[in-house]
């Protein structure tokens, strides 16, 4: 079964012009990361700083294994840099015959 990961950021002020080309580099290996199916980068009109990410995943055991991959050397990205709070991860499927 598929799902949708939502990894909400909050980026330092200083960050902000910096993150479009941080977040190009991280997304190119998350996009190209077996299972992924796409992301969108969402921005609070209100609040520069404030990123919602939208994963989706071809499954549960796709998104394990990136977020795994993601705490080993070769799977590390510079997002940490940037944001000023540690991401929130919400991970949600698809709720049939509602």
């Amino acid at each position: 079964m598929s799902i949708t990961s939502l990894l909400e950021l909050r980026l330092k002020p200083e960050a902000v012009a910096d993150a479009p080309a941080v977040l190009t580099e991280t997304l190119e290996a998350t996009r190209a990361f077996e299972g992924n199916l796409g992301v969108d980068v969402l921005r609070d009109t209100a609040d520069e700083t404030h990123l919602v990410l939208v994963e989706r995943w071809a499954s549960l055991e796709a998104d394990d294994a990136y977020r795994a991959w993601r705490q080993t050397p070769e799977g590390a990205s510079r997002l940490g840099e940037l944001v000023a709070a540690p991401p929130v991860l919400t991970r949600l499927s698809l709720e049939g015959g509602i």
